[in-house]
């Protein structure tokens, strides 16, 4: 049974509008990744390519917004961090998508509060792994800095969110 021109049409406009929102994503990870980190304190990092990812999640949906990440990581850990790269950020992103998508279903946090959230849980990912690779549990020591950076940095991507996606027509 072949597929309706209707839904052909939507899986392609559906997969153009992904790949349009990781190529976004992966130019935000690229203007990232040639800033140089605060200095003193290593693996503190605005974000902002999360600011796709938030805005994928509210205008279009958790589907979109998981495809957006995995395309953008992917291709931004081939271009630019590597493969340990790659995997910091898929666990980070992970956990904080997973989080966002529980949180947002509530309907008791902004779009603000939820990227915030997704900010802190993007750095605890990101500390397991790490925890794991170099298989010394010191490295959660430095777990506080990166809370109140990923606190702080999804509070920022969030309101940025807000802002734009007011200003965003409705997705039918």
């Amino acid at each position: 049974m072949t597929p309706s021109p209707v839904k052909k049409r939507r899986s392609a406009q559906e997969i153009t509008t992904i790949a349009l929102l990781a190529a976004l994503a992966l130019i935000f990870s690229y203007v990232e990744a040639i800033i140089p980190y605060t200095p003193g304190i290593p693996g503190i990092k605005l974000g902002v390519a999360n600011l796709v990812t938030v805005l994928a999640l509210y205008k279009l949906s958790a589907k979109h917004a998981a495809a957006v990440n995995g395309v953008r990581i992917f291709f931004a850990g081939l271009l630019f961090s590597g493969v340990f790269g790659m995997l910091y950020s898929l666990a980070g992103a992970t956990l904080s998508l997973l989080g966002m998508m529980l949180l947002k279903k509530t309907d008791l946090f902004s779009m603000a509060g939820v990227s915030m959230a997704g900010g802190v849980l993007h750095n605890i990912g990101q500390v397991l792994v790490a925890a794991l690779l170099i298989a010394d549990l010191r490295i959660v020591y430095y777990l506080p800095v990166l809370l109140l950076s990923g606190t702080l940095s999804g509070l920022a991507i969030g309101v940025a969110a807000q802002l734009i996606a007011a200003r965003l027509p409705e997705v039918r």
